[in-house]
């Protein structure tokens, strides 16, 4: 996608009409220098052209897949106006679209993006796409283009809206999902970073509105000095780097990406009919910031699995006889993985059963 480079006079109509065409270009020359440092070896063509051009490596693939998906970062974008900090949300995006191609045993080969505002400040757009570039970095892949609209009368001054796009690949025979899995496959829960980019409509609700806490107020759940916006804008993870020396293990069956719809729906997804998932609830701590809302908010147990990740942000779909090794591997990268429960014949959902046994 293009990103416009020519700038008009500062005294064109265009301006006069709410859009600073000179100021998306101040924003878009150090975007550009952005961009360049996530640069990866198939990348023909930087950012300036109508689309982006790269070549995979096809070496070691034999029946290659391209895995597509897109997504934003929902209302998690009013908290970061709220706090008067954007710096965080650019790598919440692209850890979410990696982490929704991951699931299908896909590593992200580049990245595209879309900022959208009713007036473009340069300082924040860069900010915006900071995020963004760190975001892509730390995945491996590069951002290979995007869009930056300024719609003076669509957007609220203040406001931004950003979406991301993502392309990984992976050799078909390696695919992950529901046709691996069976009953009697085990559940492997990763931990989240607190809720990720779900939930943040309820969440403002009880915080803001319900209880008026101040974004830099000290989160009353939270030890030590962290703020509320601190624990609401923490990054959403990615699950790339625990999961990549995986991702070709025969024991790995599918994955479940805990996001909007929490392990309610999201986990039925990785599974094939006839089957449901049994999650035993008291298996892992569910952090305090979930209590609160929960306890504050006055929301049921139901909800609240439907709405958040209550502290568990991917599921792997293992078979029983390679836990072990699966297990190993997670806690060797340093991740608290812990077994959740497992895949069942009949029925079809999610059976949560309270207790570890």
């Amino acid at each position: 996608m293009e990103r416009p480079s020519r700038p008009v006079s500062s005294h064109s109509a265009y301006r006069q009409a709410g859009v600073d065409v000179d100021a998306q270009e101040r924003a878009l020359a150090r975007v550009r220098e952005l961009a360049a440092k996530t640069v990866t070896p198939g990348v023909l063509a930087g950012i300036g052209g109508f689309g982006g051009l790269f070549r995979p490596d096809l070496e070691d693939v034999d029946d290659p897949v391209l895995v597509a998906s897109a997504d934003g970062v929902g209302t998690k974008l009013a908290v970061a106006r709220m706090a008067g900090d954007f710096s965080s949300v650019g790598r919440d995006l692209v850890n979410h679209c990696v982490d929704d191609v991951l699931v299908q045993g896909a590593r992200p080969l580049f990245f595209l993006d879309y900022v959208g505002a009713g007036t473009l400040e340069p300082a924040r757009v860069v900010e915006l796409v900071g995020g963004v570039a760190d975001g892509c970095r730390e995945n491996g892949c590069a951002l290979l283009g995007g869009e930056t609209a300024e719609m003076p009368g669509f957007y609220r001054p203040g406001d931004y809206e950003l979406v991301g796009f993502v392309v990984g690949l992976v050799d078909r025979r390696a695919l992950l999902g529901p046709e691996r899995v069976g009953p009697g496959d085990v559940l492997v829960g990763l931990p989240s970073s607190g809720l990720h980019t779900n939930g943040y409509s309820l969440a403002r609700r009880v915080l803001f509105d319900r209880l008026g806490l101040a974004p830099d107020a000290p989160a009353p759940w939270a030890e030590g000095r962290r703020t509320v916006a601190q624990e609401l804008l923490a990054v959403h993870r990615s699950y790339l780097a625990p999961l990549a020396a995986l991702l070709r293990h025969p024991g790995l069956h599918a994955l479940a990406h805990v996001t909007g719809g929490g392990l309610t729906d999201n986990l039925p997804r990785a599974l094939p009919g006839g089957t449901r998932a049994v999650v035993r609830t008291g298996v892992w701590e569910v952090p305090a910031i979930f209590r609160f809302l929960q306890e504050h908010g006055e929301v049921s147990d139901e909800e609240m699995r439907r709405v958040f990740n209550l502290g568990i942000g991917m599921v792997a779909v293992v078979a029983a006889d390679a836990v072990g090794e699966v297990l190993a591997s997670l806690r060797a990268s340093g991740e608290r993985a812990v077994v959740l429960g497992g895949v069942e014949a009949g029925g079809s959902g999610v059976d949560y059963r309270a207790g570890g046994g």
